[in-house]
């Protein structure tokens, strides 16, 4: 990165909690716990692209955020022993941005884009011919002496990553060669990926104290780290340094999260449409306003896991609450919810 790309678009100084999310990340697929699917295509993709000599074709991953992701990314840049550069759709707000970051990228590097859905759709119209035909076409002067021109770039591979798929232009879908969901993670996945961090930590942890930390990690990698860093705290301050399965439920009774993960956010959506609207269907946006939350948080973060627990349904009219959920909230269910639902 030369000194005219400006630092707030690529690769930020890291923070000492993103250096410790780096020392918890796999650097290799073969380090990749879960995504089996995903795994095997994407060591297909690389061992393909490999015998060529050619670049990564252009990959997209989508899916609830925190499944690894932005992980991926770095793994296919140590797979194919080439530099990646991260920056997010927000973050290129002119098409002068992308230029500069794609004018400086190299032959075999790995363009990073989070958030891709929040492109602008100037700087799409940039990114189109740069993903396609490997150039950047360039305007100069104003008015009738204007004139375009090419700049041929390095053969590169942009990987983009997105939480709404369904908001990605057409246009720049049908660019990404190779497009992956990612699915929460099973207990298994989990409990192995708990019991790899608490190693990388330095805490112990038996088999129990891992078990109770995966259940409650909502099938997210990130929602479980972050849960093991709080649960080692508390067994530095409030026991002997271990983790054990009392210790772990301690602890994250403590933070009010449940034995399947629900946090205060989730059981405050629940409730809302349980008790103010009688189980639904009401609209994210009138759940949203009666608990002071953005209504993409809820579609992005909450949403996801109550609708895999089945707690939650979409329906033409709105969320509704199911049978599930009064019962794992103890609520008994109105004579005319139950008629309703059965």
């Amino acid at each position: 990165m030369t000194d005219e790309t400006p630092k707030r678009l690529v690769n930020p100084e890291p923070q000492p909690d993103d250096r410790l999310d780096q020392s918890l990340r796999p650097h290799t697929l073969n380090d990749l716990i879960g995504q089996e699917r995903v795994k095997e295509n994407l060591s297909i993709l690389i061992a393909a692209a490999r015998q060529r000599g050619d670049p990564l074709d252009h990959v997209l991953f989508y899916g609830p955020p925190g499944l690894g992701k932005t992980t991926l990314a770095h793994v296919l840049s140590n797979e194919m022993s080439v530099n990646i550069k991260v920056t997010s759709g927000p973050a290129i707000e002119r098409p002068g941005d992308l230029a500069a970051i794609l004018t400086n990228l190299r032959a075999g590097d790995i363009l990073f884009i989070d958030e891709v859905h929040r492109l602008g759709r100037a700087v799409e119209e940039v990114l189109y011919p740069a993903m396609e035909d490997f150039a950047l076409d360039i305007v100069i002067g104003k008015g009738p002496s204007a004139r375009s021109i090419r700049l041929k770039l390095p053969r590169f591979t942009v990987i983009g990553a997105t939480t709404r798929l369904a908001l990605l232009t057409a246009p720049l879908r049908a660019r990404f060669g190779a497009v992956y969901h990612l699915d929460f993670y099973g207990l298994e996945a989990m409990q192995a990926i708990v019991q790899r961090a608490a190693r990388v930590l330095g805490v112990p942890a038996d088999e129990e104290g891992v078990d109770e930390i995966a259940r409650r990690g909502r099938g997210t990698p990130r929602v479980a780290l972050r849960l093991l860093r709080r649960v080692r705290d508390f067994a530095q301050v409030r026991a002997d340094g271990s983790i054990t399965r009392a210790v772990a439920k301690n602890a994250l009774d403590l933070l009010n999260v449940d034995p399947l993960g629900l946090d205060e956010m989730d059981r405050r959506v629940l409730l809302t449409v349980i008790e103010k609207y009688r189980g639904g269907p009401v609209g994210l946006s009138t759940i949203a306003a009666s608990i002071s939350e953005e209504p993409d948080t809820i579609m992005d973060v909450v949403e996801p896991y109550l609708l895999q627990l089945g707690f939650l349904e979409r329906t033409s009219q709105g969320r509704m609450a199911t049978a599930r959920a009064y019962e794992h909230l103890g609520i008994a269910m109105p004579a005319e919810e139950q008629s309703r639902l059965f």
